[in-house]
């Protein structure tokens, strides 16, 4: 049977948010961030174990913070950032130890806290049978694509849709998209973009519009708001 792992990046800085600490560690109704959003991993009865990336001088933080104050028992390990998301994720899949290429990794948003445990199942459940799944939504508005303020074209509503996070891959594929990326100098938008660029078809799972990714004061609005009315 596959196992399933959780790999969590929170290594960004946050300078969008414009605040005193990096996002992540922002408190959302008492309690940080990425805390709520490592609960949902904690709750999800398919996931064996959890990596977290966080930058290397506030991995103690972290630890006393976030998986020790909260009880994290499956959280494996933190492990230091890079310069950017990707090389974050890199060393994430790089320190999973123990590992088969069919067990399926999740790399998910430390700053997205209202994931559930049924976008983690979906999208486990659909990168075990294909090999690699993101959860989308489908855009609301028009699209407009833009060059020197002109636009150029008006791409078709229904072809577009947001990614978000999960990004489900059984670990052989991922481990080899980021280790040709790595050789190659290739940097993607998200870790589906590198199996798009190897040519790997990846298969879209139904997310929700609440699935934010907290990066700007407006988005911590959005979160109290999306909280005040759940309680």
């Amino acid at each position: 049977m596959a196992r399933t792992f959780a790999l969590i990046p929170a290594a960004g800085m946050g300078k969008r948010m414009g605040a005193g600490s990096n996002k992540q560690y922002l408190m959302l109704d008492g309690m940080p961030i990425l805390a709520r959003t490592v609960r949902t991993f904690q709750e999800a009865g398919c996931i064996d174990a959890i990596y977290l990336v966080s930058p290397e001088q506030e991995i103690p933080f972290c630890r006393s913070e976030v998986v020790e104050r909260y009880g994290f028992t499956k959280v494996r390990a933190i492990v230091p950032g890079g310069s950017e998301r990707q090389h974050s994720v890199y060393n994430g899949l790089r320190a999973i130890g123990d590992i088969n290429p069919d067990d399926v990794v999740l790399i998910h948003d430390g700053v997205r806290p209202f994931v559930s445990v049924q976008m983690i199942e979906d999208a486990a459940a659909v990168a075990r049978d294909a090999g690699a799944s993101v959860v989308a939504v489908p855009v609301k508005d028009t699209v407009k694509v833009v060059r020197d303020g002109i636009i150029t074209a008006t791409p078709p509503r229904e072809t577009l849709w947001l990614a978000q996070t999960p990004q489900a891959f059984r670990y052989g594929m991922i481990r080899a998209a980021h280790d040709q990326a790595a050789a190659a100098g290739f940097l993607g938008t998200d870790d589906a973009s590198l199996l798009e660029w190897q040519g790997e078809p990846v298969r879209v799972v139904q997310g929700d519009y609440r699935n934010i990714k907290i990066t700007t004061p407006e988005d911590m609005i959005l979160a109290e708001a999306f909280l005040k009315e759940k309680n």
